[in-house]
């Protein structure tokens, strides 16, 4: 998990960084036209906006990396950024660093909760406010980031280790599904996840790999799993590697194929990438201000979610500015790709 000693570290190591092209297509609202969608109440923190199917928004506070025994909380928006209602997360270390991630809903409706304190995958009723365990991954993993696949299976990233963990359909234990010394990044490890169109391969970011495995341990990388027809992965492909320090995290996945992906580091930006990966824009075009029109700039973007035409980010400010904790609504012209939810998930 991150901590503020190896973000330093991260920025001493890197040095300054290189601007990239802007972004140059326009709708009724312009392209990058950015506007606050919520700010995020205490504990704050949040780290990815799930836009419901039935148009609410969610998000979890996630992290205080200054610590504090609050239990988490997932809040609930109306599709305007009206804050409807809140609930606590029950069973939480508190001793220890703790935090929600809204990551999914399942088919009928209910939110996936990860909590990062116990390796519990929950499923939140928010018609009663009741949690439930669906699934736990074994310590030390953190779960980060979770995608459904072909035949209710539900899989998960795991922050703190190299694996990516696989749930069977309806609950249970999580397997070891793929483990590569490529997805452990220490400090700053596995994050975004999501089913690519198609539904037959998955793509995820790694902020980090150490080294292992990849030259550049100062580099994310978004990378493409296959999952063949026997449900086993397939090989893992290098897509994307970032500039140093990015520290890529949530993406989202557009009708084009284009993807968006919150660059989380020092660069305070959202990279576009073709379908094949490579690079097509970045906003802000400078890199580190995180200067995007709006009252409160890109302070640690950590995800970047579909809803109609604009991409909903969480603004995480990780080093500390509690005023800038908040959901931005960044107008980008393209609709998303729908996300893939089967018909058995969470059953």
């Amino acid at each position: 998990m991150r901590t503020r000693a190896a973000l330093v570290a991260l920025a001493l190591a890197v040095g300054p960084l290189a601007s990239g092209p802007a972004g140059t297509a326009a709708t009724t609202r312009p392209r990058w036209d950015t506007r606050v969608f919520s700010l995020v109440p205490r504990p704050g923190y949040p780290a990815y906006a799930f836009a419901h199917p039935d148009g609410r928004v969610y998000a979890g506070t996630y992290t205080n990396p200054a610590g504090d025994s609050t239990p988490s909380r997932v809040l609930e928006w109306s599709r305007t950024g009206t804050l409807l209602r809140s609930w606590t997360v029950p069973g939480q270390d508190l001793t220890t660093e703790h935090g929600v991630q809204v990551a999914a809903s399942d088919a009928h409706g209910r939110l996936v909760v990860l909590d990062k304190s116990t390796g519990r995958v929950l499923r939140l009723d928010r018609r009663t406010g009741r949690f439930t365990t669906y699934a736990r991954v074994p310590r030390p993993g953190i779960p980060n980031y979770a995608a459904w696949g072909p035949g209710g299976a539900l899989y998960v990233t795991d922050y703190a280790q190299g694996v990516l963990w696989k749930v069977p359909p309806g609950g249970g234990r999580p397997r070891a599904w793929l483990r590569d010394q490529r997805l452990d990044g220490g400090e700053f490890g596995t994050a975004g996840l999501v089913l690519a169109p198609g539904h037959r391969s998955l793509l995820v970011t790694q902020q980090s790999s150490m080294g292992l495995g990849e030259t550049d341990p100062t580099t994310g990388k978004l990378y493409r799993l296959p999952i063949r027809a026997d449900g086993r992965p397939g090989a893992l492909r290098l897509l994307w590697e970032s500039r140093p320090g990015d520290l890529p995290d949530g993406f989202g996945v557009a009708a084009s194929g284009r993807i968006y992906v919150a660059a989380a580091g020092l660069a305070n930006q959202i990279v576009v990438l073709r379908p094949d990966g490579s690079e097509l824009e970045r906003f802000p075009q400078t890199p580190g201000t995180g200067d995007n029109g709006s009252a409160i700039p890109f302070d640690t973007p950590s995800s970047a979610t579909f809803s109609a035409t604009h991409l909903l980010v969480a603004n995480q400010s990780y080093l500390g500015d509690g005023s800038h904790h908040a959901i931005l609504d960044v107008e980008v012209g393209e609709p998303g790709a729908r996300t893939f939810v089967p018909d058995n998930a969470g059953d």
